[in-house]
């Protein structure tokens, strides 16, 4: 009863926090409005996580009623070091949220005060170990943006607004250890923002029950893992899941993923922040993944997880280097430059670890295709590296209602067989798109541990069964959809329908003789 009443408060609060962050944007469109209303939730979030940090260590110290926001800027620099070394940032009590709202109202430069201390985050960061992970952070919060008004007197009314708006967000205080109430935040506004962008906003955005089965399946029979990657990670959801799963610490070494978005690769940052992971715990980079990939010296990863654009162009043979970079020459020839996304299976595979597992988003006709994309499914399934197939239902992402697939790859695997699931009515319709339950996850990653047969649901097809089918790995190629058309008894119709003709005739007769008696 008591987990009912606190998901019904998290949805109370849920719903709170999009109006509020709906009501923030006015006119704007939503998606492009995102990088303020969570750019403002991280200046929040830092400024109490810095203060809390530095008043609980006076507090243990004997100082109860120290408060790192009241004290001087000058005193404050003392700290400036120690916190940069800790923290891996530093903010003067002057530049903390809280102070800079209480001015928001009076101060007539309010743009250019949240521009200074921006700058000042991210350059106080500069020459120590967190510069990376601060660099550029605030980029997309641009206070000068037509966007929030034509004036800088508008500007600054909408910049206000944000302070408060974000204020009065009831996520709890950071002293209270509740930092969940951010980071869960950040994912509703994402999945709220991408719902109602449509194809622009929404596409690649990997909604939570998709994340999670990913995750789940990445990780049974494991209670930790060395790190997770995502060679196309996004805002960062699915890097996080492992965490939220296995329990918190049990991703030993680290989050890494790779994002060619710079608006995005910034939100993955804020993300990583937002839930509480340490500087030193994740290494985001914003570069192709597929021709400048940045984490050769970090590879392999134990658990890998991603939803990378599908059937995007890549150079692929337009580069005479790609048939010899090791993540694609194994294969003897690289994926089409029109469809890059066996290059992405390619990549995943290469960098796996040889007790890991890999869980991909795919799309359907990578399943299916002839000419390289057949040969670079034949190598997968010659060396035995590929575990499951899932056919997932349409509908489940924001912008397309593609029906997607699920490869997951392991190197070293128990058998030489490959298990097909057709989990196309594992779902429930919630408003436009389908939806994954909890009980949905679980009957398929149910079946994908057991591994099974199950007809109309699962099939574990041996390697010459694939081979006799010319390496075509579609679901329905393995296995028949239940007919669930009504049976009908032929003899049993054909007699009900004699019947209905002869009282046909008998009322025809009845008929006749009523208008002959008539017509007398």
């Amino acid at each position: 009863m008591a987990d009912v009443r606190k998901e019904q408060e998290r949805e109370e609060l849920h719903r709170a926090i999009w109006a509020i962050a709906d009501e923030l944007r006015g006119s704007v469109d939503g998606w492009d409005f995102k990088s303020y209303v969570l750019g403002t939730m991280f200046y929040r979030f830092i400024s109490e996580k810095l203060a809390n940090y530095i008043n609980e260590g006076e507090i243990e110290a004997g100082d109860t009623e120290f408060d790192y926001a009241q004290i001087s800027d000058d005193d404050a620099e003392e700290l400036r070091d120690e916190l940069i070394n800790d923290q891996g940032f530093f903010l003067l009590p002057s530049e903390l949220f809280c102070n800079v709202l209480k001015r928001a109202n009076d101060d007539e430069n309010l743009n250019e005060t949240l521009e200074r201390i921006f700058n000042n985050i991210e350059d106080s960061a500069k020459g120590s170990e967190s510069e990376a992970d601060f660099a550029g952070l605030f980029d997309d919060f641009d206070v000068n943006s037509n966007k929030l008004g034509a004036t800088v007197k508008k500007r600054n009314e909408k910049l206000t607004k944000l302070l408060k708006g974000v204020a009065n967000m009831k996520l709890g205080n950071v002293k209270e250890h509740n930092i969940d109430a951010f980071g869960d935040a950040y994912e509703y506004l994402m999945t709220m923002y991408a719902s109602n962008a449509g194809k622009s906003g929404g596409e690649f955005f990997t909604p939570s029950d998709v994340s999670e089965l990913l995750t789940r399946l990445g990780t049974v029979g494991k209670t930790e893992v060395n790190k997770v990657y995502d060679p196309a990670c996004g805002s960062g959801s699915l890097l996080l899941k492992a965490e939220k799963i296995l329990g918190k610490d049990a991703v030993r070494d680290g989050f890494y993923g790779q994002e060619i978005n710079i608006t995005t690769y910034n939100l993955c940052r804020i993300n990583m922040f937002l839930h509480d992971v340490g500087f030193d715990k994740f290494d985001i980079a914003c570069e192709d993944t597929l021709i400048n990939p940045q984490h050769w010296d970090d590879e392999p990863f134990e658990l890998i997880v991603s939803n990378p654009p599908y059937s995007i162009r890549w150079e692929g043979s337009d580069n005479p280097l790609m048939i010899n970079d090791p993540r694609f020459a194994p294969a003897g020839v690289l994926a089409p430059r029109k469809f890059a996304d066996l290059a992405f299976i390619m990549h995943s595979l290469t960098w796996l670890a040889s007790n890991g597992t890999a869980s991909i988003v795919c799309f359907p006709g990578i399943m299916y295709r002839g000419n390289t994309e057949k040969k670079i499914r034949q190598y997968l399934v010659d060396n035995n590296y590929v575990d499951c197939i899932i056919q997932l239902p349409s509908n489940l992402f924001f912008g397309t209602n593609i029906a997607t697939c699920i490869m997951v790859l392991k190197k070293n695997k128990a058998d030489n067989k490959v298990l097909f699931i057709d989990a196309t009515q594992e779902c429930i319709k919630v408003t436009n798109n389908n939806r994954l339950t909890p009980n949905n996850i679980k009957n398929i990653v149910a079946e994908f541990t057991s591994r099974e047969e199950k007809e109309h649901y699962a099939h574990l097809a041996s390697y010459d069964e694939i081979k006799e089918n010319d390496y075509n790995l579609s679901v329905s190629t393995y296995i028949e959809p239940e007919d669930t058309r009504e049976k009908i008894d032929i003899v049993k119709l054909n007699a009900e329908i004699k019947e209905i003709v002869a009282r046909e005739q008998i009322l025809r007769n009845e008929i006749d003789k009523i208008i002959s008696e008539i017509e007398d």
